[in-house]
């Protein structure tokens, strides 16, 4: 493992230093998931959800999340984002919601924190539009999914059980 680029020789946090970086195309993808009851799933799903369609708030919510990056991570650079997008899925038998936020940018530091940040809000977005009708709504499993462009891609290899 490489050493924490966060820290300046003196051990105190910092905003790394990405100038004489080359731009590039960025590109990354995340997930967060939900677990709930099948009754609540099924709300979301029908787009029933005592505050309203749930879904469609939260993808919006997700965009605007990533769009607000720099502003909740303090060290993080901000980005002329050229694209953000998150997907939704519910398993109600499952009780699953899934989240699937994608962003992009051209510059010389990735989006991984945006897509980040876009499962994340979309996922609390849902949290707060269910809370109502179930309170042990459980968010779990956000995680980086891949990123593309700089130094090295990445991509998460899966359990059969992802």
């Amino acid at each position: 493992m490489s050493e924490l680029s966060h820290l300046g020789a003196d051990g105190r946090a910092r905003m790394v230093d990405v100038g004489a970086k080359a731009e590039s195309e960025r590109r990354a993808r995340a997930r967060a998931r939900l677990r709930m009851s099948p009754e609540t799933a099924r709300l979301v799903e029908r787009g029933e959800g005592p505050k309203g369609e749930v879904l469609g708030v939260a993808r919006l919510a997700g965009v605007q999340g990533a769009k607000q990056t720099a502003t909740l991570i303090p060290l993080a650079h901000p980005l002329p984002l050229s694209f953000v997008d998150v997907e939704a899925s519910v398993d109600i038998d499952g009780g699953l919601v899934e989240l699937v936020a994608e962003a992009r940018t051209v510059g010389r530091t990735g989006v991984e924190m945006e897509a980040m940040a876009a499962a994340t809000v979309a996922a609390l977005t849902v949290y707060d539009m269910v809370k109502g009708v179930e309170r042990g709504v459980r968010i779990e499993d956000v995680v980086l999914l891949e990123k593309t462009g700089g130094k090295s891609d990445y991509r998460l290899e899966e359990s059969a059980g992802g």
